[in-house]
């Protein structure tokens, strides 16, 4: 930045001088050092390429300053950097050994800064001490700020990488259980963490809340340490003003260097998702609270800043400037994403929530980038902050656009199963874990797309025909054998698979496909589809969930589903072997079973596997739970279904952990 900072120093105090060639101006020429006042005079960059007596005074005190200076730095100082830092600029008419040959006899005088500088002169040394005090600190704060964003940006993504790998270290299991009830799985108050607070946050994990109480400790300690403040200082009348600027400007690089995390969290195909056993839905929510520091340090920056113009008297003629322009609408395009991604617009109008939120972030790294561009063009490297995000960003979207284009255009069928759920599929597509779907055809906005998982990755070349609602089990809660599911409508409430009876098979060819089962309560892009039979689809896929890879090595498995919640956990029911896994499914639509039965069949859905299938009536959790986590065997729990039933086998699967039970958690939500 100002290396070698004695040069720099001699440079700016003898570029005060009235030169020469200096021409009559209104103060819009070389005066930089914090002086309030406006010259009368104007030196441009010839001027001072040529001017022999600036020369000569600058390469003398050059000489006596920088006695530890090798002369190669000098010299490539001198032709880079001492007219300026612009690539047009011109150079010295000689170079820095002959100027100070030149030099000879050496000097004896300091000129008055009221006079021209008609001679080779001294530089005044107090000019030179303040100049060099505002230059050296100036830019050990700036290297200090800067290596401060390295530490936010490595440890953002070091520490999921280290935390996720404590789970290959042998610690006792009934430990590991334990120390999980306490300090990891629970909500950090309360007993919600699916089911929204007040219906408008998430409450997080307290394992969840470290990581946030990280980011905001590390953010605010390294908003406040490594100031130093010195005077005289030549930017700076009195140190209060000194830290304000350095305040200010450790806000705005803290903020840049939050933006290459916020981009990579959000990103569906962040690498730390298939590192880690994470869930996208942590990297979501430390998305949503690094947006909040990013914008919190960039409202300093510039309310600061805003405070030292207006203060100074420059705000009337900066306010005008393109770098000023730029950096307001990217600070108001942060505050706008705050508002408008808030969870009750996510839900209620989440492709509002989506088009506005690219728009705004675009909007605000582009903002940013022209802020810096127009204000040192491109001298500093602020601007490398914003190519590691733009970076990140492309990586994620050109991945999406793999995903799209090795599957191509498909069509959809949709086959109504009840009046709140229906199923799709999509011949020839092979895919795992979820997936995202677009449906171009019905509406304009054709980027819109929605989460779902996978169900079934075969498809009968001539599939059986799911029950109708006209012959489909309601009625009151009794227990029956599967096999006489069917036969009995009026009397499957709930019930018990034990009785499994494989039915008779007969030979059927298959081909890929894709099979989802969808909800379309609701007034959005889904509950169109209840009304469609056939439609263009594009699929971006595949999208597996790493924290289903560890369940293999647990011995004892236990699923628990509620509804469409059935899909998300269909890989562990096809990946365990008999005996090992057992699943408990509540349903409200007798419809929605059988039409999970015909797409899973009996090779999934086996008697050992299934546990209870209740239909219009609440699984008791706590009764099974305690019932199937065995004493002295270590049992996963995976679940996946409505927010009440997520939140309350947390609270039990906890519980359990505390009083020494060894389980695991693993909650297969998605949100976004």
């Amino acid at each position: 930045m100002y290396d070698p900072t004695c040069a720099y120093a001699c440079h700016d105090a003898l570029s005060e001088y009235q030169l020469s060639c200096s021409v009559p101006g209104d103060g819009d020429g070389h005066h930089h050092m914090g002086d309030t006042s406006r010259p009368a005079f104007v030196t441009l960059p010839d001027c001072y390429a040529t001017d022999d007596n600036f020369l000569r005074s600058v390469s003398y005190c050059i000489s006596t300053h920088c006695p530890d200076v090798p002369t190669s730095d000098l010299e490539r100082y001198w032709d880079k950097f001492l007219i300026g830092r612009s690539p047009d600029q011109p150079v010295p008419k000689e170079p820095y050994t002959i100027a100070l040959l030149h030099a000879d006899p050496p000097p004896n005088a300091t000129a008055s800064y009221t006079t021209l500088l008609n001679s080779t002169a001294l530089v005044n040394e107090q000019t030179y001490l303040s100049v060099y005090n505002a230059h050296f600190y100036f830019e050990q704060t700036e290297t200090r700020q800067s290596t401060y964003g390295l530490v936010l940006l490595i440890t953002g993504t070091v520490i999921p990488i280290a935390c996720s790998l404590l789970r290959f270290v042998p610690f006792p299991k009934v430990v590991s259980s334990w120390f999980n009830a306490h300090f990891i799985d629970p909500p950090l108050f309360g007993r919600r963490h699916r089911n929204p607070v007040f219906n408008l946050a998430i409450m997080p994990t307290r394992g969840q809340a470290m990581l946030i109480a990280y980011f905001i400790t590390i953010n605010v300690v390294l908003s406040c340490a490594g100031y130093k403040l010195v005077l005289p200082n030549a930017f700076y009348g009195a140190k209060r003003d000194q830290l304000m600027v350095y305040i200010a400007n450790r806000g705005g690089v803290l903020s840049l260097a939050n933006l290459p995390l916020l981009v990579l969290y959000a990103g569906r195909n962040n690498f730390l998702l298939s590192i880690t056993d994470w869930s996208y839905s942590t990297f979501v929510l430390l998305h949503r609270w690094i947006a909040i520091l990013c914008t919190i340090e960039a409202c300093i920056h510039s309310s600061m800043y805003l405070h030292i113009y207006l203060v100074a008297g420059f705000y009337s003629i900066l306010s005008k400037e393109p770098f000023w322009i730029c950096g307001i609408v990217a600070t108001l395009s942060f505050c706008l994403l705050l508002p408008t991604s808030v969870l009750p617009i996510r839900q209620k109008m989440y492709n509002l929530f989506l088009s506005c939120h690219f728009i705004f972030a675009f909007t605000a790294l582009m903002g940013v980038y022209f802020h810096i561009f127009h204000r040192f063009k491109h001298e500093w490297g602020y601007e490398t902050w914003i190519y590691i995000a733009f970076a990140i960003w492309a990586f994620d979207r050109t991945m999406r656009f793999i995903r799209l284009a090795r599957n191509g255009l498909k069509t959809a069928e949709i086959t109504v199963i009840d009046e709140n759920n229906i199923r799709v599929d999509i011949p020839g597509v092979t895919a795992q874990g979820h997936a995202f779907l677009y449906f171009p055809t019905l509406s304009w906005r054709v980027w819109e797309n929605h989460p779902f998982s996978v169900m079934g990755t075969l498809m009968a070349q001539e599939p059986l025909k799911t029950s109708s609602p006209s012959t489909s089990t309601t009625g009151e809660n009794t227990s029956l054998p599967y096999s006489d599911m069917e036969k009995a409508p009026g009397h499957s409430s709930a019930l018990d698979l034990d009785g499994y009876i494989t039915p008779p098979s007969r030979s059927q060819s298959f081909k890929p496909g894709l099979t989802f089962f969808v909800t379309t309560r609701g007034t959005g892009l889904t509950a169109t589809l209840h009304n469609k039979k056939r439609l263009p689809v594009l699929v971006e896929s595949s999208y597996s969930p790493s924290s289903l890879d560890e369940l293999r090595t647990v011995p004892h498995c236990v699923v628990i589903a509620g509804g469409v919640g059935i899909t998300a956990v269909v890989p562990v029911l096809r990946t365990r072997s008999n005996g090992c896994v057992r699943l408990f499914w509540g349903a409200r639509s007798p419809q929605l079973v059988d039409a999970v039965k015909d797409v899973l069949g009996s090779s999934v859905l086996d008697p050992s596997i299934v546990g209870e299938i209740s239909v219009g009536r609440r699984l008791n959790l706590r009764e099974i739970l305690e019932r199937e986590v065995l004493e002295g065997s270590e049992t996963a729990i995976v679940v996946c279904g409505p927010v009440e039933m997520a939140d309350e086998v947390r609270a039990i699967v906890c519980e359990l952990g505390r009083k020494g039970r060894t389980v695991k958690l693993v909650d297969e939500a998605f949100s976004w």
